[in-house]
Formats: structure tokens, sequence, C-alpha cells
């Protein structure tokens, strides 16, 4: 009956002080026995009268302030202020400078040779694509030209120097809706849009000097768990979303003639005619290209000059936007899920029973390129003519109108340098939330990264690149979160497996520059790789994309606590917030960040999508509320950063700890405790009794 009492009484010790009294109280229940003057078969007689325990139970709850309940947060030398101006990125050079020389002889491995091969292919197509949506937003002033040559400058500067190369930059949703935005103004008040937005980009690069200056970065450590993984979360929806988003629209570009009747293949036709009623439009591209309509044979022009020439498609073989396309869209479908699994497959054959542990391995890291080249292949054998990546083969801005450096007044009044500050101050926040958030979850404890970080420097080489990439008129790039995630799992390194069944153990993160390097520099020259990559089907890309997606998506807890809702608790796993919170607590915490979810999903997916990042940045308010509903040790375990496979390794050695004291051992002192026996060693004085029962307070 005394432990349970001690139990009680060690939960509800206010301090030390309780926690030794309750103690001293235990010891003085106790019958100890020397080793060798007590014969076990000999059963020991109750005592005639057992004193009262009420006198030991303690009243009061336990401080909030005791051991684990206060969650970590993101702590470190890279996040104190220095109260001196630049201080925070003085120290990151100094952090980061005895790495360098490592940084690149590390990158000297098979395994990151796999690692940017891999996410080469996975980085052209999104900034192809974002050139593409930027021509189509501003009329070809930014394009895809610009977008590749924007990408291979800031990424290869930033690669080199920045604070943690891990990280790799891409473009964001919130910039191509301001920049949409900023075209639309300027075209309705009659103002350079080009030099407008190098005027905003110099105010948002200088804003985020000074917030480096500023050792600004340190408020990082306000973001915790809850808001890395909703955004985190967010991200990779919106990869997985944009990838089957991209695979339905095929079907606009390769129709596909649903209810067709196979004995009538041979009477469906379609052909161009030229158009009944035609547009201003047309009209004019008529009058300015020369054409004389009734000297063209409608009925012999391709798909192509049939669309060029504003032409119609008529026929029963015939879709709303031209001929109907056979087996495209299907084959499409084909290529995008066999590029999923194929690489979701090769991926986890390092675990597999056949081959050499070399062999699995190199398959392995490699898993992603191969499976590119094998569907590449395949695509070439069956000749249906699936849309390709296009790549701009000739080096020169997309329009003639325009330099590569632009002047930042030009033909805008002089006040247009001043008003640009209002849109910048939006765009600062921007950049500041979509890198800093991207950064802490690429920093996290249980990547177990040993060259630490930088993030004043990080941000300071993105502001560097933001203000030359606004005067030579090329888009701004930030940290991109699904291909930073990405980049990390394809440099985790482990141990190797000698024992049968052992399974292998995670070692950390191989941090070097040379994959992020050569990302970028193999992206520069693509416009001279266009023979090559114009082999390349989009749909086996797209597939790549929903791979990055659902993999990146791994490892969030927030994941793991919403299938929580449909598991019974006897089928549930052994998580460590599951050992010490209540389940409606944790179902409760899982709702509030469900609904921040959908929240973010339905301002990033409307037309106010570029007070975005506010939104984000609301979500650290939103957690400081939750104070409010659960206690400091429930939020210890369920917004925690420590790695979910450590704190369980520490909660298992201490039950394991617990029950080797409780195990009998030959010389030692049994110590009865009305009936139940503990072991105490010889040599232990009281006060070493003391020390060895308050070393497991949680788990007596």
């Amino acid at each position: 009956k005394s432990i349970p009492v001690f139990h009680d009484v060690a939960y509800k010790a206010k301090d030390r002080a309780d926690l030794v009294a309750g103690i001293d109280e235990f010891l003085d229940q106790v019958t100890v026995l020397p080793p060798g003057e007590w014969d076990p078969s000999i059963r020991i007689e109750p005592p005639k009268n057992v004193p009262s325990q009420e006198k030991r139970k303690m009243p009061g709850a336990l401080d909030e302030s005791s051991s684990h309940s206060k969650p970590e947060k993101h702590s470190g030398p890279e996040l104190e202020r220095t109260g001196r101006l630049f201080g925070g990125l003085v120290l990151d050079v100094k952090r980061k400078a005895p790495w360098f020389w490592s940084d690149f002889r590390d990158g000297l491995s098979l395994q990151c040779l796999a690692s940017f091969l891999f996410l080469y292919c996975a980085c052209m197509s999104p900034v192809i694509t974002f050139g593409g949506l930027l021509g189509e937003a501003t009329h070809g002033h930014i394009s895809a030209m610009e977008s590749l040559l924007g990408a291979s400058m800031t990424g290869v500067v930033y690669s080199l120097f920045a604070g943690q190369p891990l990280t790799i930059l891409g473009s964001t949703g919130p910039v191509l809706v301001f920049e949409k935005i900023l075209y639309k103004f300027c075209k309705d008040y009659t103002l350079s849009y080009l030099s407008l937005r190098t005027c905003i980009g110099l105010w948002t690069a200088f804003f985020c000097v000074v917030l480096v200056a500023t050792d600004a970065s340190s408020l990082v450590c306000y973001i915790t768990r809850f808001t890395e993984e909703a955004f985190a979360s967010l991200i990779c929806i919106i990869f997985i979303y944009e990838a089957l988003e991209k695979l339905s629209h095929l079907r606009e570009t390769f129709p596909v003639h649903m209810h067709s009747k196979l004995d009538l293949l041979t009477i469906y036709y379609c052909k161009c005619e030229p158009p009944a009623h035609p547009s201003n439009e047309t009209l004019r591209i008529w009058r300015s290209n020369g054409v004389n309509v009734s000297g063209i044979t409608w009925g012999n022009l391709t798909v192509t000059e049939c669309r060029s020439l504003h032409g119609e498609f008529h026929g029963p073989a015939c879709g709303h936007n031209g001929p109907y396309a056979p087996n495209v869209l299907f084959w499409c479908c084909i290529l995008f899920f066999s590029t999923f699994v194929l690489s979701s497959l090769l991926k986890k054959f390092k675990t597999s029973r056949y081959f050499p542990t070399r062999v699995r391995a190199t398959v392995s890291d490699f898993a992603v390129f191969l499976t590119i080249v094998i569907m590449v292949l395949i695509d070439l054998g069956i000749g249906i003519p699936s849309p390709k990546l296009h790549v701009p083969h000739v080096f020169k801005p997309t329009r003639d109108d325009r330099g590569w450096l632009i002047n930042p007044i030009g033909p805008n009044p002089w006040w247009t340098v001043l008003a640009a500050l209002i849109p910048a101050l939006l765009c600062t926040i921007l950049i500041f939330m979509d890198q800093q958030i991207t950064a802490v979850i690429v920093n996290r404890k249980e990547h177990r990264l040993k060259k630490g970080c930088g993030y004043h420097l990080d941000l300071f080489m993105v502001a560097v690149m933001l203000g030359v990439c606004s005067v030579m008129g090329l888009p701004w790039f930030v940290a991109a979160t699904v291909l930073s995630i990405t980049h990390v799992n394809s440099l985790k390194v482990e141990s190797d497996c000698s024992a049968p069944g052992e399974q292998p153990k995670f070692l950390g993160i191989r941090e070097q520059r040379v994959t992020g390097l050569m990302i970028f520099v193999l992206m520069g020259c693509s416009v001279f790789f266009t023979s090559v990559l114009k082999f390349i089907p989009m749909p086996v890309l797209y597939g790549v994309f929903l791979y990055m997606g659902v993999s990146s998506l791994r490892g969030i807890q927030f994941f793991d606590r919403l299938k929580l809702f449909w598991m019974p608790a006897k089928h549930q796993p052994d998580f460590i917030y599951l050992r010490h919170v209540p389940l409606r607590k944790v179902h409760l915490f899982t709702l509030i960040q469900l609904l921040c979810l959908v929240l973010l999903w339905a301002i990033k997916a409307s037309r106010a999508a570029i007070i975005f990042p506010m939104m984000v940045l609301a979500l650290v308010f939103v957690r400081k509320v939750m104070d409010l509903c659960f206690s400091k040790r429930e939020l210890s375990f369920l917004d925690d950063l420590m790695p979910e496979s450590k704190k369980k390794k520490l909660d298992d050695a201490k039950n394991k700890a617990k029950e080797e004291e409780v195990t009998p051992r030959a010389g030692n002192i049994l110590v009865v405790v009305s009936g139940s026996p503990i072991n105490i060693s010889d040599e232990m004085s009281k006060t070493t009794v003391w020390k060895a029962l308050t070393m497991n307070t949680e788990t007596l």
C-alpha cells in the first residue's frame, strides 16, 4: 500500500522539499532485512497495526513548472539576440566558415549524385511552369527564360554561401498572385511594370537586410511544431492537388471521344473551316498578317495552323477545342500513376531480400531518376504523342523591347519610388515567413544536423539575390518547402545492417553544398540540353510531384493524429503523447490544427492569396491562445520539437530502469514495504536511496 501512496505524493509534490519529505516518510515505513539472515520460504507476518497513510497524502496539484512541463522551443546560439548590428549574421558566418570546405568534400558521394539528378528533374518543371504562368500574367515581360536564369543564379549563389545549403529555393503561389495584381495596376494607370517592380524588389531587399541587421530571425523560436506542421501539410497537399489537377487539365488539350461506336470509326472526321462569324480580334490578326481567307484551303490545314488562323473545327470527331486525340489522355494517366508507384517501390528496394546490400542501396538512392529514365524509354517505345517538357532554346529576353537591366524609375513618375514602400512591406513579410518556416523544418532536431544552421545568413543571401533579380527583371525565389524536405530525405544516412533482421538506424543527413550547387548549375545550362529534355513526358514529372508530396507527408505528426479518429484504442500505435495526454485532448489539438489548415487552404485558393503569409503568421498567435485550453505538460508532448523516436526511447529507458530496480539480486538488502519487496544495494545510504527513488519520479 505504501508504493501507491508514494506515487501520489511524488506526483503532487510542489518542490524538492515535498519530494524529500515523501521519501522520508516512505523509508520510515519499510523494514530492512540484511541478506543471508532471512529465509525467503518463511512468510513474514504482517504487522499488528498498520499506521495510517492519510498523513502521507499531501494535497496539492503538480506544479506546472516541474520537469517536462514546458514545450521545447527552437534553441541554440544561432537564435540568440546579440544586441549588436548584424551580430547574428557575423556569428552565422563564423559558425559556418570552418565547415565550408568539408561541405564540398562530403558531397563526393554516389548518394549526392542520385539526389541532384532526381531534384534537377523535379525542379525544372515547376520553374518552367511558373515562368509560363508569369508570361501569361505579364504579357511576356517575365517568362520561362527569365525564370530559368533567375532560378539558376539565385540557387547557385545560395548554395555556395547560405547558412543552410540543404534548403532548395523555388517559386511560390503568393508571389505569382502579387505579380498579377501589380501588372494589372500598372496597366490600369499606364505605369511601367518592370520599373515599378524593380523599386518594390529593391525596397523588399532593403527591409530584409534590416531584419538581418536587427537579429529578427531570433523570432523563429516562437514557431513551434504546431505552425510548422500546418504550413508543411498545406504545401504538401497543394503539391498533390496540383499534380492531379494538371493531369486532369490534359483532358482539355487531348479530348476523348466518349460513347463512340466502333462500327462508325471509318466515317468519323474532324476538319478545319473558316469561322462563320469572325471576331474583331480575328479580323485584326488576318489584316496584320495579310491573310486572304478565300485563298486558303482550310480543309488541308493542320491543327496548329487552324488554331493560329482562328479557324473552327467541325465534324463528329471534334471536341470543344479541336479533334479528339486517341489514347493520349489514358496513356498520360498510365505514365502518371506508374511513375508514382515505381518511384515508391524502388525507394523501398533497400529493405528487399534480393541482391547485395550495395546494389539495393544504390537502386534506392537512384529510385526517382531510374523511374524517369524507365518511363521515358517506355514512352518512346510505345510512340503515343504525350506532351513533353518544353525548355527555351535561345538565351535572350522573352520580349525584344526589354533588356537584362531595368531602370528603377524609367518612364514612371519619381513618386512611384516612395509609393513602392507599401507593397514592399507586404512582400517582406511574404519572403520572411516562407523562408524561415521552411528553414525551421529543415533544421529540425530530428534530422540530427551536425554543422549547425544560419537563419540570419540565409535571409541575407535571399535578400541580396532578390535585389539582383529585381534589377535584372527576373522572378523572385525563396525557400521551397516540399523541395527542401525532399532534398533532406534524399540525403538521409543510415547504418549498415550486419545481423539478419536488424533494422538500419538513422544516423543523420549528409550535409554538403554540392547537390544544391549542381542542381542550379545544370538548370542554367538547360538551354543547351533541349535536345535531351524534350523527350521527358510531362505526366512523368507530374507523377514525381505526386511522389514528393506524399513522401513529404511521412513523419508529420499531424497526420498520425488524424488517423486516431478512426482507430480503436487497442489498435493505436504506441506514440509518446498517447502515454501522457488524454485522448480527448489529443483530438481537440488535432481539430484546432485541422481547422487552421482548412482556413489556410481557403485563403490560398481565393483572391486574397496575397495575404497568405499574414495568415501563417497568425498561426503563432493561435498557438499562444492554446495555452488557455491545454496545460503546459500536455503541450510539451503534443507540440514538442524533440524527435518522436528519441522521446519514446527515453520513456522506455525509464520503464526498463524501474523494472531492473524491482528485480531481486544476490547481495542486496531487501526492503519490505507493507509486504512488497524492493531491492536496495548494501552500500546505499539513506541519502543515496532518496536519489535513487527520485530519479524516476514519474515512473514510480
